[in-house]
């Protein structure tokens, strides 16, 4: 390699790895995600029960979901992140046409990197990741009635809308980070929901307060919730179909 192709390579080759590990723990919260749906939608309890007798399980859920929001909004401010992996995939395929074998390649081989690619070519991946676990777990949860999942989103998705627009309660948010949190774990909730119930979280009979919802966010300063209104924007599945009240689709606009 040339010095300048040796310098660019030696600058991408840890972003790889924290890229990699990144992508692994996406693995980890599917599965994770996965087992606390299960935990928290089982009868003979209602999730309103659940969610009650187990908060600590709902907790877990809301911190999932928390992460998930601010990791996506990071990395769609982030347009390099493809394009040093771009780079990477370029140089290892180049050394295998060469024979050469470099040391991260063990790490990060080629059929690691065409998933990570796939993964990181998503503009919001690990929501991505997240929607896809939920939309698994109701697929291969066939004898649970879909109610069970789609009343617990929707009832995280009132609580978080409640303590957000009551003064009440948002008074006591001890910082700006607590306002923040809350409003990440309703648009996870408000996302995974509209990807699992057939006719999605926009709908007249939809148990989610949308336009509730949205006004709370846009109340919120625009730096604080642009990345959010955009995940309801272009990661939801139903807020383009006809059924969608035309005041909701203005609100997003």
């Amino acid at each position: 390699m040339q010095y300048g192709c040796t310098k660019a390579w030696n600058s991408v080759c840890p972003l790889v790895i924290k890229l990699k590990r990144f992508y692994s723990f996406s693995l980890k919260l599917e599965k994770a995600l996965q087992s606390l749906l299960e935990s928290l939608t089982c009868p003979p309890l209602t999730p309103t029960q659940h969610l009650e007798r187990e908060q600590a399980l709902a907790k877990q859920f809301a911190e999932i979901l928390h992460f998930t929001l601010r990791f996506d909004e990071l990395k769609m401010r982030n347009p390099a992140i493809q394009n040093d992996f771009s780079y990477y995939r370029r140089t290892i395929s180049r050394n295998q046409i060469n024979n050469m074998n470099l040391d991260i390649e063990n790490e990060v081989n080629n059929e690691m990197a065409n998933r990570m690619s796939l993964f990181y070519a998503e503009a919001t991946p690990m929501l991505k990741t997240l929607s896809n676990a939920t939309t698994s777990f109701v697929t291969e949860n066939k004898t649970l009635p879909l109610e069970n999942t789609t009343d617990c989103l929707s009832t995280m998705a009132s609580v978080c809308k409640v303590m957000l627009e009551t003064p009440e309660y948002s008074s006591r948010f001890s910082s700006e980070d607590t306002l923040l949190f809350c409003m990440r774990v309703m648009v996870g909730v408000i996302i995974l929901y509209d990807h699992v119930h057939p006719n999605g979280a926009f709908n007249k009979s939809s148990k989610i307060d949308m336009k509730g919802c949205i006004k709370v966010l846009k109340d919120q300063p625009a730096d604080n919730v642009e990345g959010l209104l955009n995940a309801l924007k272009f990661t939801t599945k139903h807020l383009n179909d006809e059924t969608t009240p035309k005041n909701i689709r203005t609100m997003l606009q």
